[in-house]
């Protein structure tokens, strides 16, 4: 690590020479013109679209496309948990306050946003966001790099019996489903996520009661119901797509991020040209989610969403069944 840590930008006068991308007459911009006046040395600043957005820079670099962006502190931790391979943690300014701005002439506006931001932190739903964004790294990714929940011999959990009988009325390998039920709660039934999800199988309170979950604490209960659920989504997606390797990974994604962003995706892939019965089609707009360009798109009701992680889910899923496939016999 210390010789990874070495090879890393750790002062700014290492990025003398060096090209730097921003948005397009961006403050960043200007930020970067000081430094090499401070530094005495030319820092290299490319100019992206004016159509770029930082987190379009930030994933260029994440998919090596690009070396370097600038980005506030904030958004550089948010995105870092989607990239896990992104380095965040070198400074180019002393903390900055920051503050949303309105018109001079729009006096209600201001008024308006000020009692929304009031309101928002007196509901807790402040403190949620933030715990989600901030207090939390990313529940999957944090799951999917854990050690097995192994027992011992052939057992991966103290619910397999269980895990086995609701997978026979699922149709599915039994390794298929623990490695939900481990992705979603890592076996623990009391698990609480940020957003209220609740139990073995993560259920909100609505889906729990839709499907039969009246404990979801109960691990009997949560199964069958998360099950139940699957199934529909299943049944759901048959109609459209008959492959069934390819169905459980719209079924996956689904029931990590709600059947509306699935849909949406799948849409938009049919507006750009590409298969909407192949996951990696569907998958190359999902993730695109976040750009204006597609969550604003009058087809994509669901709207904005940050879509790593279903589609991390979904491969951490299926990465471990194959784990779990050479390691636990299937019966």
């Amino acid at each position: 690590m210390d010789r990874i840590d070495r090879m890393l930008i750790r002062n700014p006068v290492e990025l003398i020479g060096k090209e730097v991308y921003v948005m397009n007459e961006s403050s960043f911009k200007q930020r970067l013109k000081n430094i090499s006046m401070e530094i005495g040395g030319e820092i290299i600043i490319r100019e992206d679209s004016a159509a770029a957005e930082t987190e379009s820079l930030i994933e260029k670099v994440a998919s090596g496309e690009i070396q370097y962006t600038v980005t506030d502190q904030t958004i550089g931790m948010v995105n870092a948990i989607y990239y896990p391979n992104l380095d965040i943690n070198t400074p180019l300014s002393l903390p900055q306050q920051i503050a949303w701005a309105v018109r001079k002439n729009a006096p209600d506006l201001l008024v308006a946003v000020n009692q929304w931001q009031d309101e928002l932190k007196r509901s807790g739903r402040f403190r949620m966001l933030y715990n989600k964004y901030f207090n939390n790294p990313r529940s999957s990714q944090i799951r999917s790099t854990s050690d097995y929940s192994t027992l011992g011999g052939n057992k991966l959990s103290p619910y397999d019996e269980e895990i086995k009988i609701e997978a026979k009325n699922l149709g599915w390998d039994w390794r298929l489903l623990a490695s939900v039920v481990f992705q979603e709660s890592n076996f623990q039934p009391g698990a609480e996520s940020w957003a209220g999800a609740v139990g073995l199988m993560q259920l909100m309170p609505e889906t729990a009661a839709q499907f039969g979950a009246l404990d979801r604490t109960n691990p009997n209960q949560s199964l069958k119901a998360g099950v139940r659920y699957l199934k529909y989504l299943d049944k759901l997606w048959g109609k459209n797509i008959r492959d069934p390797n390819e169905r459980l990974k719209f079924v996956l994604a689904s029931y990590n991020a709600g059947l509306s962003h699935i849909l949406d995706a799948r849409n938009l892939a049919k507006k750009y040209g590409k298969d909407p019965t192949k996951w990696d089609d569907v998958e190359s707009i999902l993730v695109q989610k976040s750009n204006p360009k597609f969550y604003r798109d009058p087809i994509a009701v669901a709207g904005y969403c940050k879509c790593e992680e279903p589609a991390n889910y979904v491969k951490d899923i299926l990465s471990r069944y194959e784990e779990y496939k050479i390691l636990i016999a299937k019966v």
